[in-house]
């Protein structure tokens, strides 16, 4: 077919590649060598036609012909270009000689355009700039909503605290709660800033004196033949707990008495430590 008559039929009925706007009608077919619609530059309507392009950085000459016109598949010969513009420069007047000068001259800026580009590129990815990102409306309302939901929730899971802590400092419904007093107890004083944690105090005020297991063994049985001693005699228990270092056999060493004087001091502080505990306990109560 004729190109006047292919061109005819692109400019007047229909071409999927135009793309006409105010300032003017511009051609979108990918071998269109400067993007312009009119005679010269469509490659649809020109059987002799050339133009450059570009595949990941390379850039490739490609040409048409009218004998390979029958040939669809072999309808565009592609020349790989070198990197150097010049070496690029020559390779295209070694295969364009020959052809229309208006044509090799818009291949020729072409060239050089693509390649001013192709640096402007590389500079831009040295560069480091920021990265403008977008944020959903829908989002970003959706977080905020899921936000103010979990504040009410603290927020009422803080009152019931506040209300459960009441409750229980007045004891509403008595002795019902399976609660341990003393930490409860420990944890008001706490929030009021009364006195410091149950640990410190421990710490503080615990002393224990720990002795050997057979001492012990020795100790328990020698206070035992003590007591058995005095319970012959005839004496009572409560003079016994009271005083039983003077009550004991004249024939007991001296080291039984030592020991028996150190058993009642361990048994009157212990007595003492449980008195303590318990009127805390009642106090709190």
């Amino acid at each position: 077919m004729s190109d006047d008559v292919i061109w005819h039929c692109i400019r007047h009925n229909h071409c999927s590649f135009m793309a006409k706007i105010t300032t003017g009608i511009f051609c979108r077919n990918p071998y269109n060598a400067t993007g312009i619609c009119n005679r010269s530059s469509c490659p649809l309507a020109n059987s002799r036609y050339a133009t450059i392009r570009d595949h990941d950085g390379v850039f490739y000459l490609y040409m048409k012909t009218a004998e390979r016109a029958h040939l669809p598949n072999k309808l565009w010969e592609r020349v790989k270009l070198p990197k150097n513009y010049e070496k690029a420069m020559d390779v295209i007047n070694k295969h364009l000689e020959f052809w229309p000068k208006l044509l090799v001259h818009k291949i020729k800026q072409r060239l050089t355009k693509m390649t001013q580009y192709r640096i402007r590129m590389r500079k831009l990815q040295l560069k480091v700039r920021e990265k403008v990102m977008t944020m959903p409306r829908k989002q970003t309302q959706r977080d905020l909503r899921r936000l103010d939901k979990a504040e009410r929730a603290a927020q009422l899971e803080r009152n019931l605290e506040n209300e459960l802590k009441e409750r229980l400092t007045k004891g509403v419904y008595g002795d019902i709660y399976n609660v341990p007093f003393k930490e409860f107890g420990v944890v008001l004083d706490m929030e009021k800033g009364e006195v410091a944690p149950v640990e410190e105090e421990e710490e503080e005020g615990e002393m224990e004196y720990v002795e050997g297991d057979d001492m012990e063994e020795m100790d328990d049985m020698e206070d035992m033949e003590d007591f058995e001693g005095l319970s012959d005699g005839g004496t009572d228990e409560d003079d016994v707990l009271d005083d039983p270092v003077s009550k004991k056999p004249k024939g007991s060493s001296s080291n039984s008495k030592q020991n028996a004087g150190k058993r009642s001091r361990k048994v009157m502080t212990e007595v003492e430590q449980d008195e303590e505990i318990n009127t805390r306990q009642r106090q709190r109560m």
